[in-house]
């Protein structure tokens, strides 16, 4: 079962301590990675919240997986947490590490979504625009595809959403003549 506040508590540990070794470019690569690992891998992510399987099996997979890939602090960091009973949130203690990492380090995430791929050009524009609206001094940005948007753009920061979509439009229009604005009733 998911539990975000464990987590979070978690990746604060870690944060804390990889600033307190200087190793926290190293955790974060570490932790992307497992992220990775996890997302494309989905019976990894049934194995460590499988309770049949005893913990030093999962760890001997753990550590068959991640051996070569991560370094020791990450390494030691998963022992301890698999020798806890916690190994089922390690997916949810990466994504919780990389959003505390962002947070540290003042780096904002931009979610782009837009019907066709838009220019070099384009991005850079965007990405300056929204620093100087919002104040941000990092930015990362994060594209998607999607066709059914007709044309314009999506842009979602933090909770803040704008959406300059055709097909946004289209939908309100239609809702428009759906609730008859144009037409006067006679009774």
């Amino acid at each position: 079962m998911p539990s975000p506040r464990l987590a979070a508590r978690y990746a604060k540990s870690l944060i804390d301590l990889a600033i307190e070794q200087d190793q926290l470019e190293a955790v974060y690569a570490d932790m992307k990675w497992m992220q990775d690992v996890c997302r494309q891998n989905r019976d990894f992510v049934n194995m460590l919240r499988s309770p049949i399987i005893k913990a030093d099996t999962k760890q001997k997979i753990v550590s068959a997986i991640t051996d070569k890939s991560i370094g020791t602090l990450t390494t030691s960091f998963n022992k301890l947490v698999i020798s806890k009973g916690r190994e089922s949130i390690l997916p949810e203690i990466a994504a919780a590490f990389i959003d505390g990492y962002k947070q540290h380090k003042g780096i904002h995430t931009l979610f782009l979504t837009t019907a066709a791929p838009i220019s070099e050009a384009t991005r850079q524009a965007l990405v300056e625009q929204v620093k100087k609206t919002a104040g941000f001094q990092h930015v990362e940005l994060h594209e998607k595809i999607d066709p059914a948007l007709i044309g314009g753009f999506v842009l979602q920061v933090g909770d803040q959403l704008v959406d300059a979509s055709i097909a946004y439009d289209l939908k309100n229009i239609a809702k428009q003549f759906e609730s008859n604005d144009f037409i006067y009733s006679i009774r």
